[in-house]
């Protein structure tokens, strides 16, 4: 029972975390993230028992971003540390990537965290708790459609309306929208939102 719990819970998560990629720009097949649990489960737990975390590991290349690819790891260790951040890093040195996600269940120590700061000038890491993943937030009714702006379409929306980079309300990095779609400081998002009077009202925020 509590492996079927467990596969149920990865299930999800994986599903969310390729909705993520995909969102993101990065190439996903349809059926990635539609598999359903009884396939899922006959793929990563072929024997009834626990999903086997290695095999949810992958890499995926950006869809309009030259040479951008991104690898997504799932730890086996339910308590991240400095050992299992090195394998991480190792594999992603090994196939040139410059871009991971690491996926954890239990805890992210702080020496793990801290590895994720000192390597940011070679390293573009994030972390996601699987109870993070287990629902898609930009789902949820009450979020609004976030759209991120390239670099053009935001120099052309500070020329339209003549603004500056402070003079755009903010959204914080840790917001969780703005995890979701790994924002960077500078980036701006679009948020549309139903209005009774318009139909749709636009609004923009710069990631600090």
């Amino acid at each position: 029972m509590d492996d079927d719990r467990e596969t149920a819970r990865l299930w999800r998560v994986n599903k969310t975390i390729h909705e993520l990629v995909r969102d993101r720009g990065y190439q996903v097949a349809d059926e990635e993230y539609n598999i359903d649990l009884e396939t899922f489960k006959a793929e990563y737990a072929p024997n009834g028992g626990s999903v086997d975390r290695n095999r949810l590991n992958f890499f995926t290349e950006h869809s309009h971003l030259e040479n951008e690819r991104l690898f997504v790891f799932y730890s086996t260790e339910r308590n991240v540390g400095v050992k299992t951040m090195r394998q991480f890093i190792g594999i992603m040195e090994e196939k040139d990537i410059n871009r991971g996600i690491i996926i954890w269940s239990d805890k992210m120590t702080s020496s793990a965290k801290k590895v994720i700061d000192a390597m940011k000038d070679t390293f573009q890491l994030e972390d996601f708790d699987e109870a993070y993943l287990l629902v898609n937030i930009t789902h949820h009714y009450l979020v609004p459609k976030h759209e991120v702006l390239t670099t053009d379409e935001k120099k052309a929306l500070l020329a339209r309306y003549r603004l500056k980079d402070s003079q755009l309300p903010r959204i914080q990095q840790a917001d969780p929208v703005a995890k979701y779609f790994g924002l960077e400081r500078g980036q701006v998002v679009k948020i549309t939102r139903p209005s009774e009077t318009s139909g749709r009202y636009c609004s923009y925020r710069i990631c600090l």
